[in-house]
């Protein structure tokens, strides 16, 4: 099959999360800067959800720009990540309107690492069929980072238990990790074109 129906889906997806997200935001009672104050923890749930959605997207982007092909398993894959992003409204609401109460932190960080449990679903069902010496394969390599990125949620929800702001500051950690973007699809694309 070929992957084109896979990226408008996925981008219609991702759309309509930020979208979701983007509407729990409420407009403030007052005129003052006073009014913004107790829509922070909101606003700061929402920009970090925002980044973590937007690095999925560009990463899948450049993901399915060095495959051929996808195949059922791959379509399943795909939707499995999008379900656990499609939870990303809920959970970021959760966080932010309970002012980073541990259990809606923890429960944020559940869905975080459910999203790279999923996109390493994704990256092996996508290796599996496109082979071991592709571009894609070579491009992903060990991927570390994603690795890496997993072990510190895992430990974030743990940590969010002794203090919730160490499981926030995990989370923001993360997210600055994959921020620049990754250069490992685009540098093997430019080498075989």
């Amino acid at each position: 099959m070929g992957k084109g129906r896979v990226e408008a889906f996925t981008d219609g997806v991702v759309a309509i999360i930020i979208t979701i997200m983007v509407l729990e935001l409420k407009v403030p009672h007052g005129e003052d800067l006073a009014a913004l104050a107790p829509l922070w923890p909101i606003f700061f749930s929402y920009v970090l959800s925002f980044i973590n959605v937007g690095i999925y997207w560009n990463n899948l982007h450049n993901m399915f720009h060095t495959v051929q092909r996808v195949d059922g398993r791959v379509l399943w894959a795909n939707l499995n990540l999008l379900f656990w992003l499609s939870l990303m409204p809920v959970t970021t609401a959760f966080m932010g309107e309970n002012h980073f109460a541990p259990v809606p932190v923890a429960v944020y960080g559940v869905d975080l690492a459910l999203c790279a449990v999923a996109y390493n679903i994704l990256v092996i069902k996508l290796r599996h069929l496109h082979g071991a010496e592709t571009t894609f394969a070579r491009a992903v390599g060990q991927d570390l980072k994603g690795k890496i990125s997993l072990a510190l949620y895992l430990a974030a929800i743990a940590l969010t238990f002794v203090s919730q702001w160490i499981g926030v500051a995990i989370y923001v950690l993360v997210a600055v990790i994959w921020f620049a973007p990754d250069k490992r699809f685009e540098r093997l694309i430019e080498r075989n074109n």
